[in-house]
């Protein structure tokens, strides 16, 4: 179905190529997981399947890459997209209607199909995936794993017979990544679909790939047609993988349930294993004070009466499902927006109130879309006049970016950044500032697990500095690896505030993979595993 034949994609001013002799088929009918290191090329390398690269991207493609018999170098991407359907990682950025019915119908209307057939179609589509009853719904009062699904829908209703998909449940709670994910396997279970996707939430989608590309440093690609056979030699593997490799099970478990099969004589050996001590809680003031907010848009209301308070030294990870209130709630911290009732405290301050270097130095606030924080012509005057901005030595906000991206030259333009990158770039401009507060909109989106822990890493050397961060995240598993607290909210509520170990053995839809192959056992991560380990350990 889809075939690599030496390929190599090298774009304008780049030293290295991002693609180096790709030599891969893809049999029809597959699901193919696209594994490797943030900035690898996963990206590159789907776009090459419906010639988004190189007739939009720029830069130079050697090789061949045929699908469904049709070379991309010589068919643009308007050509294939009755043989590929293409969806980004952010599926509102591609949607150019305001409805559920008309999005699905635009790229039929674009491609000339009839209207008998496109009516057929869309109602096709509207019961394969599970949006019947919001059809007529406005594309802006969707969840995320909607607007996923609309996205998947929209490229659907033209028939192709491959379907790409670049981090599809990158932004989404678990159980609308449950929802995107069920879709995709009935596409390929059920129609023969053939569907490559790109994803670093790997414990999410790794058990369901019947093949693995894992990227490896200088652009190559290895081809797995068995993906426990890639988890083994992979360095990026979910945590389930990595207990795995710890504890010597073979074959590796990739999803809980084969891991809870394995993992029986290990809950009995460490059935009296205590969890780590938790970090006392600080007796300082609240840095961050939010009380009885209510708060919204126009009409709506999205937090109502809503009360939280942060001490210095806290990391805390505010959950929920998409459209909970986490993101509003982060907003009004950073000042950005004022409550419609109730008050909101930083440092003493109404945070609405401040600007300029008062504002840098009390709440930094790095969004879903680190993007809109940019605005240089490259990496290295986004960091010069971050320095300035906060009065900050020179060299600050590059000596940042520079210890977790060292990769990365001074000389690149932001927009080349792949996503995780300009993640990295955002932060490290906030960073500069040393604000007491640090606002993060769901930071691992994006990010590889080695990218993550670097990120863990330098928020706990924040908080040791007594300084407090807030982040907005669904991924489970940075919150077991690094939050001391857990405030959840749903339906504008705050439903839990507890310390984030019995938040995320209190709801098994937020809890981390360990935590569900351990239990009853009270550990969260491999390395609390680890800790509690004797020398040996039964299999």
């Amino acid at each position: 179905m889809i075939r690599f034949a030496d390929v190599t994609v090298t774009y304008d001013g780049a030293v290295t190529p991002t693609l180096t002799g790709v030599d891969v088929t893809v049999p029809e009918g597959e699901l193919v997981l696209v594994v490797g290191p943030t900035g690898s090329g996963k990206s590159t390398l789907l776009k090459t399947v419906n010639g988004l690269v190189p007739h939009f991207t720029g830069g130079t493609l050697h090789g061949r890459v045929v699908v469904a018999d049709r070379d991309t170098a010589l068919n643009p991407p308007r050509e294939l997209a009755d043989a590929v359907g293409y969806v980004a990682q952010d599926p509102q950025q591609g949607f150019v209607t305001d409805s559920v019915e008309d999005e699905l119908a635009y790229t039929m209307e674009s491609l000339a199909v009839a209207p008998d057939v496109m009516r057929r179609r869309v109602e096709d589509t509207l019961d394969l995936l599970g949006l019947t009853s919001l059809r007529h719904r406005p594309l802006r009062s969707l969840s995320g794993g909607e607007r996923q699904r609309v996205a998947i829908g929209s490229v659907l209703t033209a028939h192709p017979r491959v379907l790409v998909l670049d981090e599809p449940t990158s932004a989404l709670d678990p159980q609308a990544a449950e929802e995107v994910l069920a879709a995709v396997q009935r596409l390929v279970h059920d129609l023969g679909l053939t569907v490559v996707m790109s994803e670093h939430r790997l414990e999410r989608v790794v058990q369901y790939a019947d093949r693995v590309l894992l990227l490896r440093p200088g652009g190559q690609v290895v081809d797995y047609p068995d993906p426990a056979e890639a988890m083994a030699v992979s360095p990026l593997a979910p945590a389930v993988v990595d207990l795995g490799r710890l504890a010597g099970w073979q074959p590796l478990p990739l999803s809980i349930r084969d891991a809870r099969r394995h993992a029986a004589g290990l809950r009995e050996q460490l059935a009296d294993a205590a969890p780590p001590p938790a970090p006392p809680p600080s007796a300082a003031a609240a840095v961050a004070q939010v009380d009885g907010v209510t708060a919204g848009y126009r009409d709506v209301s999205v937090l109502r009466e809503v009360s939280v308070q942060v001490q210095p030294r806290d990391i805390v990870a505010v959950m929920g499902r998409n459209g909970a209130g986490k993101s509003t709630l982060l907003s009004l911290i950073a000042g950005q927006q004022a409550p419609q009732r109730g008050t909101v405290r930083v440092a003493g301050h109404d945070p609405t109130g401040l600007q300029g270097p008062g504002l840098i130095r009390t709440v930094g606030f790095v969004p879903q879309e680190p993007g809109d924080l940019l605005w240089s012509e490259s990496v290295g005057q986004e960091c010069r006049a971050a320095d300035v901005d906060a009065g900050a030595p020179p060299g600050t906000t590059w000596t940042l970016f520079h210890d977790l991206r060292p990769d990365v030259a001074e000389a690149t333009h932001p927009g080349d950044l792949s996503e995780g990158t300009r993640l990295t770039l955002a932060l490290a401009v906030m960073l500069a500032g040393d604000p007491q507060v640090l606002l993060l909109d769901e930071p691992t989106r994006g990010l590889d697990y080695c990218a993550k822990e670097q990120l863990a890493q330098l928020l706990r050397r924040r908080a040791e500095k007594g300084r407090a961060v807030v982040i907005a995240t669904h991924d489970v598993e940075l919150v077991a690896q690094v939050c001391t607290r857990m405030v959840m909210l749903a339906d504008g509520d705050v439903v839990l505030d507890t310390d984030s170990r019995s938040g995320a053995v209190s709801s098994p839809a937020f809890a981390p993979q360990v935590a569900k192959v351990m239990a009853p056992v009270p550990l969260l991560t491999v390395a609390e595993v680890r800790d509690v380990l004797p020398q040996e350990v039964p299999s």
